[in-house]
């Protein structure tokens, strides 16, 4: 038995941490390197990237396709900045979906402006078998590697030792230890990183000799470093995106000519590299403790994806999310809406004329309908961050593959519809891990049912007039069971959607759901603030931009109109109010104004086709501005009301509150919010989704099919709604 102690210190990484500092320091400024992060799901990749980078992040796409990737700076040494590239999860070097294949393109193409200087492998030292299958392979093409061999605590709790110096020898690059989820060991790979060793790596499989004419061929032809490189070219020369019509017909041409199998080929190399990993291992690792009782992860998941149990303590999270949204945001959101009004009212109190109304009316009046929704967006998304740091949100994923099957979709559409409850465009990119083409296709189509975050402002301003803020079995908040009822409605139309459009869309292809279990731990708090300042900046400044920019819009909309139209509605309500006070002459006058200007006149126009659902056409106006952006509903309707006598010193939810209807009734009875609400949940009301919706299916058919059928089915809801209730 080896020496249960693990030894932490990489020989071959260098000769000490303290040298490798000392070496760092001394080196001359340069510029920026481009370090790219790579390794299995759930080995800590993500965790290792915010512990590099902190807040220096940014989301973008990769070149050419429609693939998120994060990027972030990290200050490795005191003269050393490096750009740091988090790349999708992946299990190998041979993609099954579009995010894993972005991984090949970027690493087969060395003359790419985004090719990496270097990458770093991260490992889950717990499960180093199966990890070391994808190390060998970038290994094998001749890439500047360390391995950040992470999770070292979970594998001592399991009696994993390892012998970092003969791992080190065997593998032929720097291994550093690491615990990436506390910070341990990050100085070190920093250090590591910024030296950018370009050491020979081993060699862990070579190619038959039989193929060898035939890679040397396109090795030459297209300029490649090792052969290894080649063989990729030959196995995935249809998929690589960067080929030419050209160079797929030369490669086509060659494994045709030399009778080239791509499938059994693949297969025997796995083996061969499994035998290599299983003999290294033995000489590296050793076990020093056998488990005899069970993991406690294990007991955890009998109770959390039992058949019943499970599912009724998902449903109590499901409550406890929204009562959060609900109760625990009010104060702050309340601080917010009322300072907004204050500022506003100062401003109005101490300034007039044209811009000071452009100010107060349109941009405060907007800026205020987005900052109010902060604290809400910050809680959804610490709970989504907490459930996935604990590893609940994997297991949730698995319970719900039972239902999504009956319903005819592929247990990994879970993933997009659940994420569909944070945003639809990442949850729609999420479903390009769904191999099979049927059950990928619906799951693109339903996701957008799922009600966004972006429906939270909506849901939340109207559920606040119509439902008593009460409590209910003496625990919940009413109107924190009615956020969760439209939640669940959206989850129900999305199956049931799904359920007949499998009726109609026929395939031969069988789906197969395959995850990994991350082990149970406590969040990462970095982590979960990170996430939740990561999605509110997002929120501020991309739906704040669009919000603010509409509301300017609709202020000057509403604000002017045709010729001297306004000055004479003002003549014609003076002339018929003589017995009125002044604060209520003030008022009509600027409803009537607001009428007659260019956004009334476009309402009116449109009333007819919506009046059936109870909305007038200040409702109509909202409705067409939010399909910018759903959220930018309540800051149409702030925005709206806020053209009139003393509506800049009222909240959004008092504006809201005071509208009365023709008869001096509260216009937004229970009948028209109710209404409204629906019309919500089902409606297409966001050109982002959309345009994702294009970039995936590659055409207008399925987009254009989601817009006529969620927009029929929220106005038949809607309608039905009204009817009933009113």
């Amino acid at each position: 038995m080896r020496d249960a102690g693990i030894r932490t210190v990489p020989a071959r990484a260098a000769a000490s941490a303290a040298a490798l500092e000392t070496a760092a320091l001394q080196a001359a400024p340069r510029g920026l390197t481009r370090i790219a992060l790579i390794g299995n799901p759930n080995s800590g990749k993500t965790s290792l990237f915010n512990q590099l980078t902190g807040l220096n992040q940014k989301v973008g796409n990769f070149p050419g396709v429609t693939v998120d990737r994060k990027t972030g700076i990290s200050q490795l040494t005191a003269q050393h900045r490096a750009e740091i590239i988090d790349l999708p999860g992946t299990y190998s070097l041979y993609p099954k979906s579009l995010d894993e294949k972005v991984i090949t393109d970027l690493l087969y193409d060395k003359t790419s402006g985004q090719y990496p200087d270097f990458v770093v492998v991260t490992a889950d030292a717990s499960n180093l078998r199966r990890n070391l299958l994808l190390f060998t392979q970038l290994a094998d093409l001749g890439l500047p590697l360390v391995l950040a061999l992470n999770m070292m605590d979970v594998a001592a709790q399991h009696g994993i030792n390892i012998d970092l110096e003969a791992l080190q020898e065997e593998l032929g690059v720097p291994v550093i230890p690491m615990n990436a989820r506390k910070g341990i060991g990050v100085a070190a790979l920093k250090i590591v990183m910024a030296q950018q060793l370009d050491a020979a790596t081993t060699t862990f499989y070579e190619p038959d000799e039989a193929l060898v004419p035939m890679l040397r061929q396109i090795r030459y032809y297209f300029n490649l470093h090792n052969d290894y490189l080649a063989l990729h070219y030959a196995h995935q020369f249809r998929h690589i995106s960067f080929l030419t019509a050209d160079n797929r017909a030369y490669i086509a041409e060659l494994v045709t000519k030399y009778n080239f199998e791509a499938t059994p080929r693949q297969a025997q190399e796995t083996i061969d590299r499994y035998a290599r990993i299983n003999e290294l291992l033995l000489n590296v690792v050793s076990v020093t403790r056998t488990e005899k009782a069970e993991p406690y992860s294990n007991r955890l998941d009998r109770v959390l994806t039992h058949k019943v149990w499970g599912y009724l303590i998902f449903l109590a999270v499901l409550f406890l999310l929204f009562q959060a949204v609900f109760s625990w945001a009010s104060y702050p959101m309340e601080l917010i809406d009322t300072g907004v009004a204050w500022i506003n009212g100062l401003i109005q109190s101490n300034f007039n004329g044209p811009l000071i109304s452009l100010l107060t009316e349109g941009v405060l009046a907007g800026l205020g309908g987005v900052l109010i929704f902060i604290p809400q967006i910050a809680l959804l998304f610490a709970f989504i961050a907490v459930l996935e740091e604990t590893g609940y949100m994997a297991r949730v994923t698995f319970m719900m593959d039972r239902i999504m099957r009956k319903f005819g979709l592929n247990g990994k559409s879970v993933v997009p519809l659940i994420s569909g409850m944070a945003c639809a465009v990442p949850a729609i990119m999420s479903a390009r891990t769904i191999e099979n083409r049927k059950d990928r296709m619906i799951t693109i189509f339903v996701t957008p049912l799922m009600s966004c975050s972006a429906r939270i402002p909506v849901y939340t301003v109207l559920i606040g007039l119509v439902v008593p803020d009460q409590p209910v079995l003496g625990i919940f908040n009413l109107r924190g069971v009615a956020l969760m009822g439209l939640y669940l409605l959206g989850f129900v139309s999305a199956v049931g959607s799904a359920w007949v459009l499998k009726l109609f869309m026929k395939t031969k292809e069988r789906s197969y759901f395959i995850m990994e279990f991350p082990v149970y731990r406590w969040p990462r708090w970095k982590n979960v603030v990170l996430t939740i300042v990561e999605k509110v900046k997002a929120f501020v400044f991309q739906a704040g931009k669009v919000i603010i920019a509409i509301s300017v819009i609709l202020w000057v909309l509403a604000s002017y109109g045709p010729g001297n139209s306004l000055e004479q509605a003002e003549q014609r309500v003076r002339a018929n109010t003589a017995q009125l006070n002044e604060t209520e002459v003030e008022t009509r006058v600027a409803s009537e104004k607001l009428e007659t200007s260019y956004a009334g006149r476009f309402g009116h126009l449109i009333e007819p086709a919506i009046r059936p659902l109870g909305f007038d056409w200040k409702i109509g106006i909202s409705l067409l501005t939010s399909f910018a952006a759903r959220e930018v509903f309540v800051g149409t309707m702030s925005t709206i009301y806020s053209v009139g006598q003393d509506a800049n010193e009222l909240t959004v939810q008092q504006k809201l509150a005071a509208e009365k209807g023709p008869d001096g009734q509260p216009f937004f009875t229970p009948a028209r919010a109710g209404s409204l609400l629906v019309f919500y949940v089902f409606a297409m009301q966001c050109m982002s989704t959309l345009a994702t919706t294009y970039r995936e299916t590659k055409g207008w058919t399925w987009p254009l099919l989601q817009l006529v059928y969620m927009t029929g089915l929220a106005y038949l809801a809607s309608l039905l709604v009204y009817q009933v209730l009113s």
